[in-house]
């Protein structure tokens, strides 16, 4: 298995337009694992343009229950399901995570009692468990660490950044969240963070185009985090990589890869790239010397 991030779904919110990117989700190959990092609407087909069969679903971790990061969570597993997968999935996310799964799975049991039956699948329920999970440890096992930082994403309270630690590697992620400066103790040092971004000239042109412009906007600032603010936790961190993801906006044509850069120059002088649907990243050399569990 190669080892990689991948960006499968680049922007911010739910809203998908013609020929535009994605809501949020992404892959990370590490250590044997196949991880999925939310699922919003798009990751099934992301993962199949990424190389992945589905039926190959191991780990999922959900940021926090907003739609374009759990949307097609039911979906993904489904579509999996119909595409041969025999082996448990765990699924890791907040309080309400259940419920949202059960929630799918009423919303389909006559097509899954259906499929039991007429095809010889197994039982989809019985192969699905769902863990909800609070700030700490998520998961650590064969020399894998997931752990979770509560941040800032009013009015979701529970809404959490996570890293993931490997064989001396560290891949962060901010998941929602406004400028929130412990993030940059719990990523530091880290070889890869990814972290959520706004365009300030973007989000102008975004909230003067919308029918709801000023309480858009309003929340839009209080919820997340500027460009330039993301490159400031990166310098505070001491990462190696920053990677925007869920960009605001990511479909305005006016705001491009240069726009991005020129805000986040002013605050990280590292290396940096901007999040796209599909971008694939190798990870870094496994570091011997830098202990992660």
């Amino acid at each position: 298995m190669t080892e990689r991030l991948v960006i499968l779904g680049s922007k911010g919110g739910p809203a998908i337009r013609p020929g535009g990117p994605s809501p949020t989700s992404s892959l990370l190959e590490i250590g044997g694992r196949r991880i999925v990092v939310d699922c919003g609407l798009g990751v099934s087909r992301g993962l199949v343009e990424a190389g992945v069969p589905l039926s190959a679903l191991d780990l999922i971790v959900i940021t926090h229950l907003h739609s374009d990061h759990v949307l097609e969570l039911g979906p993904l597993i489904h579509t999996a399901w119909t595409a041969g997968l025999k082996t448990p999935v765990r699924v890791f996310g907040p309080a309400g995570t259940q419920a949202v799964w059960d929630g799918f799975v009423a919303s389909m049991l006559y097509d899954i009692d259906l499929r039991i039956e007429d095809e010889g699948r197994p039982d989809l329920r019985a192969l699905v468990d769902i863990r909800e999970f609070g700030e700490g440890v998520v998961i650590e096992e064969d020399g894998l660490l997931i752990e979770a930082l509560r941040v800032d994403h009013p009015p979701v309270t529970d809404c959490y950044a996570l890293k993931i630690s490997h064989a001396g590697r560290v891949i962060a992620f901010s998941a929602d969240t406004a400028y929130f400066p412990p993030l940059a103790t719990f990523a530091r040092g880290a070889d890869i963070l990814v972290h959520e971004a706004l365009h300030p000239e973007g989000v102008d042109r975004l909230v003067a185009r919308t029918g709801n412009g000023a309480r858009l906007k309003a929340h839009l600032i209080a919820s997340h985090t500027m460009a330039a603010d993301a490159g400031r936790i990166a310098t505070d961190a001491d990462v190696g990589h920053l990677v925007l993801h869920h960009l605001v906006p990511a479909d305005d044509p006016e705001i491009t890869e240069i726009q991005w850069a020129a805000e986040v120059r002013t605050t990280w002088d590292g290396h940096l790239t901007i999040g796209r649907d599909g971008l694939a990243l190798p990870l870094p050399v496994p570091n011997p010397q830098r202990k992660t569990a």
